[in-house]
C-alpha cells in the first residue's frame, strides 16, 4: 500500500483557537453527515456553536475552506481507525470485520459516512473538496486491497478478479448498504448485508462464525 499523502489544512483551518475550531467542525461534520454540505449554513453552524457568522468567518473564511478542513480531518481519523486494525495483527477476515465495523458505528449515531455523503453532493462541491473525497476513497480502496491480497495468501479469501476489484466491489457495498438502511433507521439491516457480503468472500472458517455479528462477540450475562 502506498503511503498516505501529506495533506496540508488551510492556513485558515490551522490558525484558530483548538477549543473553537474543534466545536465549529465537530458541528460542521454532524450537519453534513445528517443533511449533506448543501443542506445548511453558516447561520445553522453558528448558531449552534453559539458564535456569531462574523466569529465563524474569521475562524474558516469560506464554506469551502471549512469543507476542506472537515474532510481533511475526517481522512486522518479514519486512517487511524485502520492504523488500528492493522496494530491488532489479526487475519484478513477479521480485519475486514473491525472494518465493516466502522460504518456501523456511524450508522449507529445516525449519521452517514462524511465523504459518502459528499459525493452524492459530488458535482457542487469546490474542486479541493473533490479532491479529497477521491483520495478518502482511493486510500481505503488501497488498505482493503492490501487486505484482500493477504487473505487470498492465507487461504481466507476466495474472490473473483483482482484485490483492488475485490476491494472496490466492497467499498461500494458497504457505502451502499448505509445508505439503504438510513430511511429504516435500521443498522440491523446494514449488519446483515454486510454479513452477506463477507461470507460471499468465504471468510469464515465454519458456518457459525460466518454469522457471527459485526459488533463483535457477545457479553457475558
Amino acid at each position: 500500500m502506498s503511503r498516505i499523502a501529506d495533506i496540508r489544512a488551510p492556513r485558515s483551518a490551522r490558525a484558530p483557537a483548538p477549543d473553537t475550531a474543534t466545536r465549529i467542525l465537530d458541528t460542521a461534520e454532524r450537519l453534513v453527515q445528517s443533511r449533506g454540505y448543501n443542506g445548511f449554513s453558516y447561520a445553522d453552524i453558528a448558531e449552534r456553536v453559539g458564535i456569531t457568522k462574523a466569529s465563524l468567518h474569521h475562524h474558516f473564511e469560506t464554506k469551502a475552506t471549512l469543507g476542506q478542513a472537515l474532510i481533511e480531518r475526517y481522512h486522518r481519523q479514519f486512517m487511524q481507525a485502520l492504523a488500528q486494525i492493522d496494530a491488532n495483527g489479526r487475519d484478513a477476515a477479521h480485519k475486514l470485520r473491525s472494518y465493516a465495523r466502522l460504518y456501523a458505528a456511524v450508522l449507529e449515531g445516525e449519521r452517514l459516512c462524511l465523504c459518502g455523503m459528499l459525493a452524492a453532493e459530488y458535482d457542487t462541491l469546490p474542486t479541493a473538496m473533490q479532491q479529497g473525497i477521491r483520495q478518502f476513497f482511493d486510500v481505503n480502496e488501497q488498505w482493503l486491497a492490501g487486505v484482500v491480497e493477504q487473505g487470498r495468501r492465507g487461504g481466507r479469501i476466495h474472490a473473483h478478479g483482482s484485490s483492488l476489484d475485490t476491494a472496490r466491489l466492497l467499498l461500494a457495498a458497504l457505502e451502499g448498504a448505509m445508505l439503504v438502511a438510513r430511511p429504516y433507521r435500521d443498522v440491523a439491516r446494514f449488519n446483515a448485508a454486510a454479513e452477506q457480503l463477507l461470507a460471499e468472500l468465504q471468510l469464515a472458517r465454519s458456518p457459525a462464525a460466518s454469522h457471527r455479528r459485526l459488533r463483535g462477540p457477545r457479553r457475558a450475562s
